[in-house]
């Protein structure tokens, strides 16, 4: 090998650069490699919160000054249902850490730390192929680096981080892995716009379907439409964009401006059991997906790090013990599976409760029940999706 390291991480994602600075402030030594450009990292716009569980981990390896320096979430989800505004209050019992930290803040606050405490960050680096079975030789990572060059690193273990399409989950070998999926038929037409939102999120339900605005920072907003999907993108010019969302909204959009993208998300949840091969370690995307109406991506991508960061630092302190490593996969699947459980009630819940053309009218009716009981503060209901919202459970 041309070098060699402790982790090789594959992908400067929420999860490899969380890893990243836990190994590295542990004195663990990794390569992150990231086929994409600096700069088109950390201008990636991606949704997500940092819930409670992900601030306090923040806050106990001694990062959260550095990475999640946003504003408090506000314990309140808002809601134009049938054209009437409706705050959900949620009962966190005074768990608030929670911190409003879109994904792509918390991507450049983590490379900004992991870059200054001296880690070993690659861009423009596509992994070409990975040695992942010890008894085949050193675990390896074989990637092409910005000038057209080929090279080799050597390792003891390879984190995979590098997303649904990456090149870690495709270096297992057919028949190891067992898929669990399920497709809610639908999707969401997503519109980034320059555009400030007044709330930090707000959702219909109309009976054409979900709406939802989204902040992303001070000057833009990320909106949702529910569609069907075969949608058109070229059906979906601005004007029909605006005049949708105000009637979902019931009401005018507060103010319009350039819309700079549009794509069509099918919603889905994907689970791929075991999480590791070998000397390879599937970490978010590349493990499962969630839809994004439960807003838990990030969530399951802090989780995997830690865990795996944790089994990392076991083998080094405690003589090569693999124990942890070889649990990561079953303490990460419990974990997956119960916000799975969680992401496929709320999308389900959201979207059956406007849109009576997916489920049925039987479904449209338990939802509308099942959403009434939640805005109750003190109902079981309500608590139960508090813990999963705030990540709580």
């Amino acid at each position: 090998m041309s070098e060699n390291t402790t982790v090789v991480i594959v992908g400067a994602g929420v999860a490899g650069l969380t890893l990243g600075n836990l190994l590295l402030r542990s004195g663990i030594d990794c390569v992150i490699l990231e086929r994409r450009s600096r700069e088109y990292v950390e201008q990636r716009q991606r949704a997500g919160v940092v819930d409670n569980r992900g601030a306090r981990m923040f806050r106990k390896w001694g990062l959260e000054d550095r990475v999640i320096a946003g504003d408090p979430v506000k314990p309140v989800l808002n809601f134009r249902v049938d054209g009437e505004t409706r705050p959900l209050e949620l009962t966190l019992d005074g768990n608030d850490d929670g911190r409003f930290c879109p994904q792509q803040v918390l991507v450049r606050n983590l490379i900004d730390a992991f870059v200054a405490d001296g880690g070993d960050l690659r861009f423009d680096a596509e992994v070409l192929s990975l040695r992942t079975v010890a008894d085949e030789g050193l675990p390896y990572a074989r990637y092409r680096d910005g000038d057209g060059t080929t090279r080799v690193v050597g390792c003891e273990f390879i984190a995979g981080c590098d997303g649904d399409r990456g090149a870690s989950r495709a270096a297992v070998p057919e028949g190891i892995l067992t898929k669990y999926s399920h497709e809610y038929g639908y999707a969401w037409l997503t519109v980034l716009a320059e555009v400030p939102a007044t709330h930090q999120s707000l959702m219909a339900l109309h009976p054409r379907g979900f709406a939802g605005q989204f902040a992303r920072g001070p000057h833009a907003s990320r909106f949702y439409l529910q569609c069907p999907l075969d949608t058109d993108l070229s059906e979906w010019p601005d004007e029909r964009i605006w005049e949708e969302l105000a009637t979902r909204f019931d009401e005018p959009v507060a103010s319009q401006g350039p819309i700079v993208s549009t794509q069509l998300v099918p919603l889905r949840s994907v689970v791929y059991s075991p999480m590791s091969h070998g000397r390879l370690y599937l970490l978010g995307d590349a493990a499962h997906l969630v839809p994004p109406m439960s807003a838990k991506g990030m969530h399951l991508a802090l989780h995997d790090a830690e865990v795996f960061a944790n089994a990392v630092i076991h083998h080094r302190s405690n003589g090569q013990d693999t124990t942890l490593l070889d649990a990561y996969s079953s303490t990460c699947l419990r974990h997956v599976w119960d916000y799975q459980a969680f992401a496929a009630w709320w999308t389900e819940l959201i979207h059956n409760a406007g849109d009576a053309s997916y489920g049925g009218t039987f479904r449209h009716e338990i939802a509308r029940a099942d959403l009434t009981r939640l805005f109750d503060p003190g109902s079981t209901s309500n608590r139960w999706l508090s813990e999963f919202i705030g990540g709580l459970a």
